[in-house]
């Protein structure tokens, strides 16, 4: 879908900053609407890899488009942020049954129209409630999507997902109150990403020991890398409900091949 809608930029003028809807001021799209935020010194041409990003509950986009830890992440590395607005400020990703998942394909659509994207770079985020949204999104519709980028927040473990990104990163505190660090039998601290292990039919876990951003911050990385398809990485820390510091910028650096930097 995404490549096909990437011709559309190229028949229509540009129109998100000529029509006022850029950053705080959301674009419209029906009776809903989305945030979108052009990454520093864009040369108004060059097609631009894209973070689709579900923001958390009580919250809307405007909220993620001036989040350092998301948009400061975006506007480094030359991507184009995009945030729809839930429905009552919040989303839809307890069944497959959900109007979200089509909205955030049209949101792509709308994106694609606007501006011209990198098919081959479609990433797809989430903090908290919006975690678990971008996890029924490509389980849904994630066929074209690069990446999954969670982060503290997933739908339940025994789904079987239609559809699947080529890739899967999430983040999850092990004393995380609010989406609670979903442990697995024995207390299995893989479990945070057992549907896509199946999914992607991976077997070994490879530890790729700790790293941080932030000196007060440890993050334990597993990878499985084995997979018939896909590749799967969890990140976990033994803090709570947050968005680390660094960590969505480090996967896009390490996702474009680039050595990972901060911030």
């Amino acid at each position: 879908m995404i490549r096909i809608l990437t011709c559309l930029f190229f028949l229509l003028p540009f129109q998100a900053v000529a029509n006022g809807c850029h950053g705080d001021v959301a674009c419209p799209l029906g009776d809903r609407s989305y945030h979108v935020l052009e990454p520093d010194g864009w040369d108004g041409e060059t097609p631009l890899p894209v973070l689709l990003h579900f923001h958390g509950w009580a919250r809307q986009g405007d909220v993620v488009v001036n989040h350092e830890r998301i948009a400061g992440a975006t506007k480094l590395r030359g991507v184009l942020l995009v945030a729809p607005n839930g429905l009552g400020k919040s989303w839809n990703f307890w069944s497959a049954d959900t109007r979200d998942v089509g909205f955030a394909d049209r949101v792509l659509e709308d994106v694609a129209k606007r501006y011209p994207i990198d098919p081959d770079q479609i990433y797809v985020s989430g903090y908290s409630y919006g975690g678990a949204m971008a996890w029924r999104f490509v389980c849904q519709s994630g066929d074209d999507v690069t990446a999954l980028l969670a982060v503290a927040g997933s739908i339940r473990q025994t789904e079987d997902c239609p559809q699947a990104p080529a890739q899967v990163r999430h983040v999850h505190g092990t004393d995380d109150t609010v989406m609670g660090f979903p442990f697995g039998p024995g207390g299995d601290t893989t479990y945070p990403v057992a549907l896509w292990r199946q999914k992607f039919h991976c077997d070994t876990a490879i530890p790729r020991g700790d790293w941080s951003v932030k000196p007060f911050l440890t993050l334990s990385r597993v990878e499985w890398t084995d997979c018939a398809q896909g590749q799967v990485t969890l990140d976990i820390h033994p803090g709570g409900h947050f968005i680390p510091h660094g960590w969505i910028g480090w996967q896009l650096d390490e996702l474009a091949g680039r050595t990972p930097v901060y911030p």
